[in-house]
């Protein structure tokens, strides 16, 4: 029995010792726990928001530079219009030129002529040896025409001799306005090389501040920094992903909104035109002349025109041209071959299927036909713009359909095909 009690005794005081007894959590340390998590939390979350907040810098550098490159190409594509209309000013004004010389040399032999033959016209011994009064009229009639002759010559001489002015005049003009535009593009090239290397220099500062963040959040995680870079990136592309479908639930919202104020309005036209033509005898509405134009034009005042198709065989090759060029970096004021900017890219991809297009974003638009949102087809361009206005477009891409886009981004991006909501949503649209 001693024995037995003993050996519970042993086994108690083993069991002890093995399973040391832990002391039960003050209230205390059950706050600091609660504390340190929280705390972690909430450097987690200030570290996604300064990544969210470097993303945002990142985005807004590219874009400054895009729009400084923008700015040059239409500074560039203005200097080369003012070089071509300066000359053919200076053109216009050496033909000029040589037709006055011409009318010159033809006024100076009719005066030598005129002269010549003013003794036999003029001189008494020229009507002495008049035969009657017939010759005298004659000769008489004669130098009347030989004046009048002169007279005409002396007045092509004087027209030649203005537009001689005229055109030397505007040839000098053009010239001074061809000379500062090419200024202009000098300094709008300066700019978007400024702008360039900012953004590249503020790309690689965001770039270390990010692999700083990320390994905060490693360490925060208890995970590896590999682990924390692919969470963060699915975390970023989610976040895009949900922006840019807000954004297209926002955009189709609006066109929607649009196509049915513009049906609205052709209804109501057409409801006023039926009322007028009931209360003077006309035609119902549909028949009359003025119901119908009264109507497109309610209508025109809220769509824009609607565009002609392009040739299908001219979509594809602008599109595969530019999908070929997909990986290739944005150079600012690049058009090729291997490097791009967004006007570049869409004007060569638009060469390929038949068109003619500027190297810049505005004139794009301006040289092709506005469409809604609605009428988008695969080919079409689509315009960022600052404002309402076009002239405050700075980027541009090509549509591929079912709301993606083809386009050369900005400084430290490459070509590649992304939704059309990626970035912002898009404000013009245009068919080639």
């Amino acid at each position: 029995m001693l024995s037995l009690g003993l050996a519970s005794a042993c086994l108690m005081a083993t069991s002890a010792l093995a399973e040391p007894q832990q002391p039960v959590p003050s209230k205390q340390d059950v706050a600091q726990a609660q504390q340190a998590v929280t705390s972690k939390r909430g450097e987690v979350g200030q570290i996604r928001a300064e990544l969210a907040s470097a993303n945002v810098r990142l985005q807004q550098a590219g874009d400054t530079a895009e729009i400084a490159a923008e700015a040059y190409n239409g500074a560039q594509w203005a200097a080369d219009q003012a070089r071509k209309a300066a000359d053919q000013a200076r053109t216009a004004a050496k033909q000029a030129q040589a037709a006055q010389q011409t009318q010159r040399k033809a006024y100076a032999q009719s005066v030598v002529g005129n002269y010549q033959a003013a003794p036999e016209l003029t001189s008494l011994a020229g009507m002495a040896k008049a035969d009657g009064i017939d010759q005298i009229q004659q000769q008489t009639q004669a130098m009347h025409t030989s004046q009048d002759a002169l007279n005409a010559q002396y007045g092509r001489l004087q027209a030649a001799a203005s537009l001689a002015k005229v055109t030397a005049a505007q040839a000098t003009d053009t010239e001074t306005k061809a000379t500062s535009a090419e200024a202009d593009a000098k300094q709008k090239r300066d700019a978007a090389a400024a702008a360039a290397q900012q953004a590249q220099n503020e790309a690689a500062g965001i770039a270390v501040q990010k692999t700083k963040l990320i390994k905060q959040l490693a360490r925060l995680k208890h995970v590896s920094v590999a682990i924390a870079a692919k969470r963060q990136a699915a975390l970023e592309e989610r976040a895009e992903e949900r922006a840019a479908a807000a954004a297209a639930a926002k955009a189709a919202a609006e066109a929607a909104a649009k196509q049915a104020a513009a049906e609205a309005a052709t209804k109501a036209a057409q409801q006023r035109a039926a009322q007028k033509g009931a209360q003077t005898g006309a035609l119902p509405s549909g028949s009359s002349s003025n119901s119908s134009s009264g109507s497109s034009s309610a209508s025109d005042d809220l769509a824009p025109t609607r565009a002609p198709s392009t040739s299908s065989a001219g979509v594809a090759s602008a599109l595969a041209f530019a999908r070929a060029q997909i990986g290739e970096p944005y150079v600012w004021g690049a058009a090729g071959p291997s490097s791009w900017d967004c006007s570049g890219l869409v004007m060569r991809a638009w060469a390929q299927g038949g068109i003619d297009l500027p190297h810049y974003s505005v004139a794009q638009y301006e040289e092709s036909t506005p469409i809604s949102f609605g009428d988008l087809r695969p080919g079409d361009l689509v315009f960022w713009g600052t404002t309402d206005s076009p002239s405050s477009i700075h980027h541009v891409a090509l549509y591929a359909g079912n709301g993606m886009i083809i386009q050369a981004p900005h400084t430290g991006a490459n070509v590649d095909e992304v939704s059309m909501y990626s970035w912002t949503a898009p404000n013009f649209f245009a068919r080639p």
